[in-house]
């Protein structure tokens, strides 16, 4: 699996636009957490496509997130997103793959956590 990397608006809308009709999963980012390094390892280990963003890269674009989704900012994050409709959203040691996978599981079968 390979991360897409996201730096500005547009590249949002894109993810936004990708996440019509199907789940798509979004992964906030810090390279200089510990926590995060290993949430990145547990994301690396999804076979769906992860957008990432990494917050020392893009602040900006992490602070439009949290603001299109009425969210706290945190790091790491994972983020489920469909029809852009924030779906189901994890952070820090709580991203695991298993965790969402579940989730993905859940919206597959019709069943909405967030």
């Amino acid at each position: 699996m390979a991360f897409v990397e996201l730096h500005n608006n547009e590249q949002l809308d894109e993810f936004l636009a990708a996440s019509n009709g199907n789940p798509a999963i979004l992964f906030k980012h810090s390279d200089s957490c510990g926590i995060s390094a290993r949430a990145y390892r547990e994301m690396a280990r999804l076979t769906q496509q992860v957008w990432i963003i990494t917050v020392q890269d893009a602040r900006n674009l992490s602070d439009e997130i949290e603001r299109r989704f009425n969210l706290a900012h945190e790091t790491p994050q994972a983020l489920i997103i469909r029809n852009n409709e924030l779906l189901w959203e994890t952070s820090h040691g709580c991203v695991r793959v298993n965790a969402i996978e579940e989730a993905l599981g859940s919206m597959s079968s019709g069943a909405v956590r967030s």
